[in-house]
């Protein structure tokens, strides 16, 4: 990726910052973790997440198929934050949904993730939702049991079917992102898409070109549309 922007807010109702990421600074690959759990135990479990994440993509780089080094990065996260609950009980409710998008050696692009967190490509004027999120109502809509309105409104829609932090957290969800030069990734925490929906999300992508002012402008509008929860938004442009 050619180039890159991040910005992260606590929101307007949050007391911390409970969201992790990392761009690495040749632009390889990119992180968003949410994190969840009593007494900021979720900020421990995200950041977790990203450095487990950040040290097996950076150890198997050079050696093994992007595929299977994110998901064994990914699983060795979910180890890690197990055991970290295993010695230290008052964590043990945290967890971390977690989404990340890399480029391979080969120029070929990837993701894959678990929970809620999403990711975005952006290709001229359309925008398209590439994960799909691992949730109760999701799930619903996806057997059409709901619509994307009823899904948005529902009070079950942040209950995660899968996240780190969890014995049966299961492999997480990778596939292969078609990639062309100018299009651009956007990885977000739900923070972002709990306040702004995809239609007002691709307006500011289209409209904003500076990366840096699309991911700010991006944080200041789901705060200005209520903020409830923590924001993270970390976009790139494929070269």
């Amino acid at each position: 990726m050619r180039r890159y922007a991040c910005a992260t807010d606590p929101g307007k109702v949050r007391s911390s910052n409970q969201d992790a990421y990392y761009c690495d600074p040749e632009g390889r690959y990119f992180i968003v973790a949410d994190g969840m759990g009593g007494h900021a135990a979720g900020a421990t479990a995200s950041l977790l997440a990203v450095e487990v994440i950040r040290e097996c993509l950076e150890r198997g780089w050079q050696t093994v198929p992007a595929p299977k080094l994110l998901s064994e990065a990914i699983e060795a996260a979910n180890e890690a934050i197990l055991k970290d609950q295993r010695e230290n009980p008052e964590r043990a409710d945290m967890g971390t949904t977690v989404v990340v998008a890399l480029v391979d050696p080969n120029n070929n692009c990837w993701s894959a993730h678990i929970g809620d967190s999403r990711l975005y490509r952006l290709r001229g004027s359309e925008m398209q939702q590439m994960t799909e999120d691992h949730t109760l109502v999701a799930r619903s809509v996806r057997q059409g049991e709901l619509t994307q309105a009823q899904a948005r409104m529902h009070p079950w829609r942040h209950i995660l079917e899968r996240c780190l932090g969890r014995p049966d957290a299961g492999p997480p969800a990778v596939q292969p992102i078609t990639m062309r030069p100018g299009d651009r990734l956007l990885l977000c925490s739900d923070g972002l898409t709990e306040e702004l929906d995809d239609e007002v999300i691709a307006e500011y992508c289209l409209k904003v070109e500076d990366l840096d002012q699309l991911a700010c402008q991006l944080v200041e509008a789901a705060k200005e549309r209520g903020g409830r929860d923590n924001i993270t938004v970390v976009i790139a442009e494929y070269a």
